[in-house]
C-alpha cells in the first residue's frame, strides 16, 4: 500500500508533464528550457521515473534475480524486462538527443505506468485475499481479552477474584464466568449451572445446558447463570486455537493442481521473451525493408522505436500473474467458506481429492448413530439376582471409556437408585458418586479388548463383558435361550452384550443407539451425487444389517476390527477409486489415515481429528455432503480461472504484437498492456471471491423422502400412500 501510494505520487507529476503541461503556453515554455544540453521537462521525468524504477521497482529486480539464480522464471522477470527496456531506451534517447541535437521520442512514463498498474493489481489481490480470511478474524475476535481468576484463602476456599489478562491463564486455574461474558478458556464446570451459546464454534443454534462436570469451549458465550470453570486447555491447545491453526495452514497450502500452473508459468516466460524478440525483429526488418508505409510510424518516432513498443507490450501483457493466482486464491476463499460452515479443511490437497470421492465409508457407532447408547432390556441366567448381575457388570465396565460401558453404568446406577429420586441434578451427581463408591466391586487385571469388550477379575474370578466373539474365544457355551434373546435384539437393530462370570454365561443386556436424525437424508443425498455409501462396524452382522437397512445403505461390512477398517479402505482403493472415511473414535484412526479423504466428526477423539483431512466441527453428517460439494464447486471455479487466464493471454498477446495494426490501426501501448495485465489478475481474484456466495446443498427432508418412497412403491395403494 505504501509503495502504491509513492508510485502514484510520482506518476501524477509525470502525467502532468507529459499530457497537461505541453498544452499550457507558460508550462510548455518552462519545460522546453535548456539545462545544459537537456530539456528541463525531460530531466524532471528522468528523475521522477528513476525513483519509481529503482526505488519502488526494486522488489521486482530482487525477485527476478532470485528466480533466475535458481534457474527458473516468473512474472517478475517479465516486469523487469519490460520496464527496463522502456527505461533504458528512454535514457539512451535522452543522451543521444543531448549530444547530437536530434531528439527522438522518450517513453519514461511507460515504465512508471507499468509498475503502477502491476502494483495496483497486487494491491487489489492483497485486499481480495484479506477478505478470504474473515473466518479467521471472526474466530480470533471470539477470544476474550481478560478473565476473572478466583483466589483461594489459607483454608483453601475461594475468597477473592482478580481480573487478569487471558493470556496468563494456566491449566488448573478456576475462573469465574459472568452471564453475558465469554468463556476465556477450554475447561470443566466445577460450580453453577447455565446455558452457553456455542453456535460460533460448533454451529449448534440452540443454547447448550451446562452444569457441574460439563465441558465448555473457550470463546463461547455464557447466557444466564454464573459458572466457575477449571481451565484444562489454554493458548494453542484450545479448540478455538486449533481451528484457527487448521484454517491458516489450509490457506497457505498448495493444491496439487497448482503444480500445473507453476509448470506452465515456468515454460511460459521463455516463450514470451522469444515472442517479444520475434515481434521486434519482424517489425524492424519490415520497416527497414519498406514493407509498410512510413505513415504507420509517428513523425516523432522511427522504425526502431515503433518496433520496440510492440515488443515491450508483448512482454508486459503476457505476465502469467492471473495463471499463478487461479488456484491459491480459490483455495483460500474455499477454506474460509468451509470454516464458516463448520467444515475445516487441513490443506489444498485434501480439498482437491474430495471432488473425486466415489465411496464414503461410515463408521456406525457415534457417526451414523448418536453415540448415546441406552439399555433397553436385560436378561439373567443361572438364577443370579438382577441387582447382583448389574453390580458385577457395572464394576467391570467402570474403567472403560466405551459409550456402551457408560450406558451400562448409568442403567445400573438408576436401578439401585430406584424409588430414591433426588431433588436436583446436582443431588443426582453427588448421590451417584456415593452409590458407585459404595456398591462397585474391586476390579483387578482390567483390560479392554478393541472390537470385543472388556475382561477383568472380580473376587478372584474372571468376568467377561462383550460380544459373541469374546465369549466363544474363551470357550464359553452360549445357551439356546441366550442365543434367541440375542438374535431378537439384533434383528431389531439393537446390540446385545453378553456377560460371563467364572466361565459361565450369567446374562445379557440389550442396548440401542438411535440413528442421527439426518443420517437417512445424507445417505440419500450422497446417492444422488453419484457416491456409494458403505457402512463398516465392529458390531455383529444382524445388527449392522438392520441399521444399514434403516439408513438406506446396501454395502455393509460388519464384525470388522479397527485394523480391518483400514483394510476395507485399501480394498476399495484397488481400482483407483477415491475413498472418504467418516469416523469419530480412536479405532477409526487407521482407516481415517488410510483413506484418500478422512473426515473426523468434531465431537470425536483428538486422535481421530489428528488423523483426518477434514474436521466436521458441528458433529452433523450433512457436512459430509457440504465438504464434497464445496470441493467440487471450488475446483470448477479453479478450472474457469485457468480458462480465463489462458484465453486472455492467447487473445491479448497477438493484439499486443500488432497483429491487428495493419488492418485496423489498433495498437496497444506498453502502459495500456500493463493495465490489461493487472486487470486480468484482478478478474481471476474476483472470480475466486465469487465462492464467498457459496450455499450449502439443500437436502431433501426425511418427510419428502418418505413420501417419494410411498408414491413410487407400487405395492402401496393411493389410500395407504395418503
Amino acid at each position: 500500500k505504501q509503495a502504491l501510494s509513492l508510485v502514484i505520487t510520482v506518476d501524477i507529476p509525470v502525467f502532468f508533464i507529459r499530457m497537461v503541461c505541453p498544452r499550457i503556453h507558460f508550462t510548455r515554455s518552462l519545460l522546453l528550457m535548456h539545462l545544459g544540453p537537456f530539456y528541463i521537462g525531460d530531466l524532471l521525468k528522468w528523475i521522477l521515473v528513476s525513483i519509481v524504477q529503482f526505488g519502488v521497482g526494486k522488489r521486482f529486480y530482487v525477485a527476478a534475480y532470485r528466480a533466475l539464480r535458481h534457474g527458473s522464471t516468473n512474472m517478475d522477470v517479465l516486469v523487469v524486462l519490460g520496464t527496463t527496456a522502456s527505461y533504458v531506451y528512454s535514457v539512451c534517447a535522452l543522451l543521444y538527443g543531448a549530444f547530437t541535437g536530434f531528439h527522438p521520442p522518450i517513453y519514461f512514463e511507460t515504465s512508471a505506468m507499468i509498475i503502477t498498474f502491476v502494483l495496483f493489481g497486487k494491491y487489489l489481490e492483497v485486499l481480495a485475499k484479506g477478505r478470504t480470511s474473515d473466518a479467521i478474524k471472526k474466530l480470533v475476535e471470539l477470544v476474550p481479552a481478560t478473565a476473572l481468576l478466583l483466589l483461594k484463602d489459607k483454608e483453601g476456599k475461594y475468597a477473592a477474584e482478580k481480573e487478569i489478562d487471558a493470556s496468563l491463564i494456566q491449566p488448573g486455574d478456576v475462573l469465574k464466568v459472568l452471564p453475558g461474558s465469554k468463556v476465556p478458556a477450554d475447561g470443566t464446570v466445577v460450580w453453577g449451572t447455565s446455558h452457553v451459546d456455542e453456535s460460533m464454534v460448533t454451529g449448534e443454534s440452540a443454547p447448550i445446558s451446562k452444569e457441574v462436570s460439563s465441558i465448555v469451549i473457550g470463546g463461547t458465550m455464557n447466557l444466564h447463570g454464573i459458572l466457575h470453570i477449571q481451565a484444562t486447555k489454554v493458548g494453542s491447545g484450545t479448540v478455538l486455537s486449533q481451528i484457527i491453526s487448521l484454517v491458516e495452514t489450509a490457506q497457505m497450502s498448495k493444491a496439487p493442481i497448482q503444480k500445473f500452473a507453476d509448470y506452465v508459468a515456468g515454460i511460459f516466460v521463455p516463450i514470451v521473451v522469444t515472442l517479444s524478440l520475434v515481434t521486434f525483429i519482424a517489425w524492424f526488418l519490415c520497416g527497414s525493408l519498406g514493407a509498410y508505409p512510413n505513415s504507420w510510424v509517428d513523425e516523432t518516432s522511427n522504425c526502431f522505436v515503433f518496433s520496440l513498443m510492440f515488443s515491450i507490450s508483448v512482454v508486459v501483457i503476457a505476465c502469467p500473474c492471473a495463471l499463478g493466482l487461479a488456484t491459491p486464491t480459490a483455495v483460500m476463499v474455499a477454506t474460509g467458506v468451509g470454516a464458516n460452515h463448520g467444515v475445516l479443511v487441513k490443506g489444498g490437497d485434501a480439498l482437491e481429492r474430495a471432488q473425486n470421492v466415489k465411496y464414503v465409508i461410515f463408521d456406525k457407532t457415534g457417526t451414523l448413530t448418536q453415540g448415546k447408547a441406552t439399555v433397553t432390556s436385560t436378561k439373567v441366567f443361572s438364577g443370579i439376582d438382577l441387582g447382583d448381575f448389574l453390580t458385577l457388570v457395572a464394576s467391570a465396565e467402570a474403567s472403560s471409556e466405551h459409550p456402551l460401558a457408560k450406558a451400562i453404568l448409568d442403567y445400573a446406577f438408576h436401578f439401585h437408585f430406584f424409588g430414591k429420586l433426588p431433588s436436583s441434578k446436582d443431588d443426582i451427581k453427588k448421590r451417584k458418586q456415593q452409590i458407585l463408591s459404595q456398591w462397585l466391586l474391586e476390579v483387578a487385571e482390567f483390560s479392554a479388548l478393541p472390537g470385543k469388550g472388556v475382561q477383568c477379575l472380580i473376587n478372584g474370578k474372571k468376568i467377561l463383558v462383550g460380544n459373541r466373539t469374546l465369549i466363544t474365544e474363551n470357550g464359553i457355551n452360549i445357551p439356546e435361550e441366550a442365543e434367541s434373546f440375542l438374535v431378537d435384539l439384533e434383528l431389531n437393530a439393537k446390540t446385545g452384550v453378553l456377560v460371563a462370570y467364572d466361565c459361565e454365561l450369567i446374562g445379557s443386556i440389550g442396548m440401542t443407539d438411535p440413528l442421527k436424525r439426518e443420517a437417512v437424508v445424507v445417505v440419500e443425498g450422497l446417492k444422488k451425487m453419484g457416491i456409494y455409501p458403505v457402512m463398516v462396524t465392529g458390531d455383529n452382522w444382524r445388527t449392522a444389517q438392520a441399521v444399514a437397512k434403516e439408513v438406506g445403505i446396501e454395502d455393509v461390512r460388519a464384525e470388522v476390527m479397527p485394523a480391518g477398517k483400514a483394510d476395507v479402505v485399501r480394498s476399495l482403493q484397488k481400482d483407483g477409486s477415491v475413498i472418504a472415511m467418516v469416523g469419530d473414535g480412536i479405532n477409526d484412526s487407521p482407516a481415517l489415515a488410510a483413506a484418500d479423504v478422512g473426515m473426523a466428526i468434531g465431537a470425536g477423539t483428538d486422535i481421530a481429528i489428528e488423523a483426518a483431512d477434514y474436521v466436521l466441527v458441528r458433529n452433523n453428517l450433512e457436512d459430509v455432503i457440504t465438504a464434497i460439494d464445496l470441493s467440487r464447486k471450488t475446483f470448477s471455479r479453479i478450472r474457469w480461472n485457468y480458462f480465463f487466464a489462458m484465453a486472455y493471454n492467447i487473445i491479448a498477446i497477438p493484439v499486443a504484437a500488432g497483429a491487428l495494426f495493419p488492418f485496423t490501426g489498433l495498437q496497444m501501448p506498453p502502459w495500456l498492456a500493463g493495465a490489461c495485465m493487472a486487470f486480468s489478475s484482478v478478474s481471476v481474484v474476483c472470480s475466486s471471491l465469487w465462492l464467498r456466495r457459496y450455499r450449502k446443498p439443500r437436502l431433501t427432508t426425511l418427510l419428502q423422502i418418505t413420501v417419494e418412497i410411498l408414491l413410487t412403491d407400487r405395492t402401496y395403494t393411493r389410500t395407504s400412500a395418503a
